[in-house]
């Protein structure tokens, strides 16, 4: 980290610590989410790919090296995940999960009405409701996540195997 990061870092408040009550009432939210999301039956797998994409959009450093690594223990290839921010170019991913991930995008960016409706039309082609549901849970969350730890600046430090 150079010294410009560490200044910055330095003078961030880490919004987790300072307010741990809230911190644990998003991770509660979390937790209530990951339910959701397996009773409607996406898995695991399903669920990181759309926290690293929303993360990728939100440019949360932090949140993708977390959730990069829990995809990668759910299962989920390093292909997929190195072409992930670019999922509309591929044939990698199904059509639940190009919609999943189309409907997550439109949470995280819903300033783009025309955008919104679109991806909104094509999840209730190949979705449940239960799975429109959770997907849109899911991203809601991840947000919430990623503008905790960018206004916090939470580092992202080595991994000892690094």
């Amino acid at each position: 980290m150079n010294s410009d990061t560490t200044d910055l870092t330095a003078r961030r408040v880490f919004i987790d610590k300072q307010s741990p009550k809230a911190y644990h009432a998003l991770v509660q939210t979390s937790e209530a989410v990951r339910a959701v999301a397996a009773g409607a039956g996406l898995d695991r797998a399903v669920v990181e790919l759309i926290n690293v994409r929303v993360s990728q959009v939100n440019g949360c450093a932090y949140c993708l090296n977390v959730h990069t690594v829990a995809a990668l223990r759910a299962g989920e290839s390093t292909q997929r995940l190195g072409v992930l921010a670019a999922w509309r170019d591929t044939e990698l991913f199904t059509p639940r999960e190009r919609a999943a991930l189309a409907l997550a995008e439109a949470t995280t960016t819903p300033a783009n009405a025309v955008a919104q409706e679109a991806a909104y039309d094509t999840a209730r082609q190949v979705l449940t409701d239960d799975e429109v549901s959770a997907v849109i849970w899911v991203a809601i969350t991840i947000n919430a996540f990623n503008r905790l730890s960018i206004m916090s600046k939470h580092p992202v430090r080595r991994t000892p195997q690094q």
